[in-house]
């Protein structure tokens, strides 16, 4: 199985498994297919994996065949953002049974983009919490004492040493001090035996206590909002480079397709026109020239 949401992904509407699913693809890709197609949603389907669950083929010949069933429309490379408010991205693997063109990828991509509209047919849901983002069981001031031993191990604090100086550390936090600099503080300038750590940490939270900041007298203006950048993009299969689906047509980018850049030619007469114009603002100054 891949790492928590990575891997395979079941694309939705999918025909029943049948004998000749595959039958329209060569030995080897639909031999893989149909190992793929057997594989648990999260299970590991990248190229070196692979390779080593068949070891009939190498990872040249893997790379080969996946891009042989994206272009027979059978997977598609998808890059997701994990959580709100944060950068961090994790690829998946949409396999289909079912072969779909590029007009079926592209519109299960963008209705990925935002949470699915209820119909009158199907009643509401209730909303379940992102599978990539754990729910956050402890306070923020908690985690910072848990942690403080990972700064310096003469801290290690015990789970009632963090219950009883939650509050203390509480107060640090509303006073604006970041994680990083409450470590900081309170592992500073230790003495080499602490025989108490509980003790020693809730003289220091009491006596370090930072000053509380005064209020903003005026607010900045608040920037103006912007649509949220889409949470889904197309990967090429190949290469792995993201971008948008129109950009990556089949799944695949110019360079995985074999397409060389061609740089945009200019018309010869506008550059004649534009070298007419230059020569005569050049004659008379600019005066009466037409930039």
């Amino acid at each position: 199985m891949a790492a928590s949401g990575y891997g395979k992904r079941s694309a939705p509407d999918q025909a029943p498994r049948g004998r000749a699913d595959f039958a329209h693809l060569p030995t080897r890709e639909a031999y893989i297919a149909a190992h793929i197609d057997r594989l648990p949603d999260g299970a590991a389907v990248d190229i070196k994996t692979l390779a080593k669950e068949l070891p009939a083929y190498g990872q040249q010949a893997i790379a080969t065949a996946l891009k042989n069933l994206n272009d027979a429309g059978h997977l598609r490379r998808i890059r997701r953002v994990v959580g709100e408010g944060r950068t961090q991205w994790v690829s998946r693997w949409f396999f289909s049974r079912t072969a779909r063109d590029n007009a079926w990828w592209d519109a299960f991509l963008h209705s990925m983009e935002g949470p699915p509209v209820p119909s009158a047919a199907t009643p509401p849901q209730a909303e379940e919490p992102p599978e990539d983002q754990p729910q956050p069981e402890c306070s923020q001031a908690y985690i910072a004492l848990a942690t403080l031993g990972c700064s310096d191990p003469r801290l290690t604090l015990s789970a009632a040493d963090c219950a009883a100086l939650e509050a203390l550390a509480a107060e640090w936090f509303a006073r604006g001090i970041t994680p990083q600099a409450f470590a900081r503080i309170l592992t500073h300038d230790l003495p080499d035996v602490i025989q108490c750590p509980g003790a020693f940490t809730r003289r220091r939270l009491i006596d370090r206590v930072p000053p509380q900041l005064p209020p903003a007298t005026q607010e900045p203006p608040s920037p103006p909002t912007q649509a949220s950048p889409p949470r889904w993009m197309m990967e090429c299969t190949v290469c792995g480079i993201p971008g948008p689906p129109e950009a990556l047509p089949d799944g695949l980018c110019r360079t995985c397709r074999g397409v060389e850049p061609t740089p945009d030619q200019p018309d010869p007469a506008d550059i004649h026109a534009r070298v007419t114009r230059l020569r005569t603002i050049a004659r008379t100054g600019g005066g009466s020239a037409a930039t």
